[in-house]
């Protein structure tokens, strides 16, 4: 009856994904559907062409209510010349700035000296109660805690009303250089002691970070890189259960960042994925589940030194994917950071990449613009399977400093990355202005004049012999 109504009013006979699939095969002319119209992610999951309509499963932001913050990198090493960056970006339009500190894995061979002169002098002048504010993980962040308690003294601000994130995640810095300044067990029995008086402060935000990018960047799939951040916040998790301080306000000072990339719907599912992860932990340690403060940064690997206006596109389909995907804070790589540290030109359109999306098309007008698509709902579920398959796998290895330590982290990361650039060698995936549309010839690029540093390693070698995550060039450059 309902099949007559329908032909009568649009004149189209009702279908299913069965007449679909027959109407698809014919058009083939005999090729195989799977080969034709079926994708495979680098975890293996299959993605169909068609998705039926899914049922809703809400995976907000941690404040549904809030814009995302629009944060700008602060990696100059010329603290003046950083301190007029930051100005400028907050005078026009960003309301988050992320300090970047010389060492960091994200810092890209720049990044601010690692002081708390520097730190001053970047933010001199910023209205520190108006921004949200993050510095990223680095050697040196447990330090950096307390530069930054006696620079909000000095200024008489008062911390409870300050929106922070600190970068600290030792598996990070020991993923990026090998070396961590005492012993593991040294480190997971002094952290919590060490990090008890900034919990007093009572300063709202995170404390305490899972960084997945240092394993994207390496290579990872989406899957390892969520598995890793998981078993890092669950060693964070571990050091305070350690130390009997209650889970219960632990949890909350926890944060994760991580990487999206061109990749639309597999970012957006990611991030959704990580909200249901660490959801998931936190029912399992009996807790109430807080929820997860996720900075969303584009993609270090997916930066092109060929024809880097294409990057200004790739960043854009990355951006919407962690907006759409619910990261409460998001930082666009300027698209010309592959050739050196980004001038004010690049900066100001990595920034107006995020202005656009949030002023004119209102993305975060919806809590979870995905909730209910089948495609993304079905790849959030596969890659909460996947992620947690990897979870479990470094679990069983010791928890992730005890996997990094011995290489079986990496080996599988490495695995990944090969099996990528084979790919790309292959001419079965592409990259627009590199493999597919070169141009003939490249125009010249501006950069701000600064030498690129190397990762110090100077503190204690704790095992030489792991191999560091290679963070040093992308596969696409």
């Amino acid at each position: 009856m309902e099949g007559r109504r329908l032909l009568a009013e649009t004149g189209f006979a009702p279908s299913d994904r069965e007449r679909w699939r027959a109407l698809a095969e014919k058009a083939l002319g005999g090729a195989s559907f799977e080969a034709a119209l079926t994708a495979r992610t680098d975890d293996g999951i299959v993605v169909e062409p068609l998705y039926a309509r899914a049922t809703a499963t809400l995976v907000p932001r941690s404040d549904p209510a809030a814009r995302w913050a629009v944060v700008q990198r602060i990696d100059d090493p010329d603290p003046a010349r950083a301190n007029a960056q930051a100005l400028d970006d907050v005078a026009n339009g960003a309301t988050g700035l992320a300090l970047v500190f010389e060492g960091a894995p994200n810092a890209f061979g720049y990044g601010l000296p690692a002081n708390a002169e520097a730190l001053a002098q970047a933010l001199d002048g910023v209205p520190l109660g108006k921004v949200h504010l993050r510095t990223d993980v680095h050697p040196m962040s447990r330090a950096s805690v307390d530069w930054f308690v006696a620079l909000l003294s000095a200024r008489r601000v008062d911390p409870t009303r300050l929106s922070l994130a600190f970068g600290i995640d030792p598996s990070a810095i020991f993923a990026a250089t090998g070396r961590l300044r005492m012993s593991i067990e040294a480190l997971q029995a002094s952290m919590p002691q060490s990090l008890a008086h900034f919990f007093a402060l009572g300063v709202p935000g995170a404390l305490l970070e899972a960084d997945g990018r240092v394993y994207h960047n390496a290579g990872a799939t989406e899957a390892q890189e969520l598995g890793a951040v998981l078993a890092t916040a669950v060693a964070h998790l571990r050091m305070f259960e350690a130390a009997r301080q209650p889970l219960v306000y632990a949890a909350p000072h926890i944060g994760f960042a991580v990487a999206v990339d061109q990749d639309q719907f597999l970012s957006t599912a990611k991030l959704r994925a990580l909200r249901r992860l660490w959801t998931r932990v936190q029912e399992a340690c009996s807790i109430p589940p807080a929820p997860a403060m996720v900075h969303a940064e584009t993609s270090w690997r997916m930066m092109t030194v060929k024809d880097p206006e294409t990057n200004v596109l790739r960043a854009g389909i990355a951006t919407f994917a962690a907006a759409t995907g619910g990261a409460d804070s998001i930082s666009v790589l300027p698209y010309t950071i592959a050739h050196g540290l980004p001038d004010d030109f690049a900066r100001r359109v990595a920034r107006n990449i995020q202005l656009v999306m949030a002023g004119e098309s209102h993305i975060d007008f919806v809590a979870d613009p995905a909730a209910g698509a089948g495609g993304i709902e079905a790849l959030t579920d596969a890659l909460c399977e996947k992620a947690w398959a990897e979870f479990q796998a470094i679990e069983a290895e010791g928890g992730m400093l005890a996997s990094l330590s011995v290489g079986r982290f990496q080996a599988r990361v490495g695995e990944a990355r090969e099996r990528r650039a084979a790919l790309y060698k292959a001419g079965e995936r592409v990259i627009v202005g590199t493999t597919l549309y070169p141009a003939k010839t490249e125009r010249p690029v501006s950069t701000l004049a600064a030498g690129r540093r190397p990762v110090p390693t100077d503190g204690a070698v704790f095992c030489e012999a792991m191999p560091a995550l290679r963070i040093d060039e992308t596969i696409e450059g």
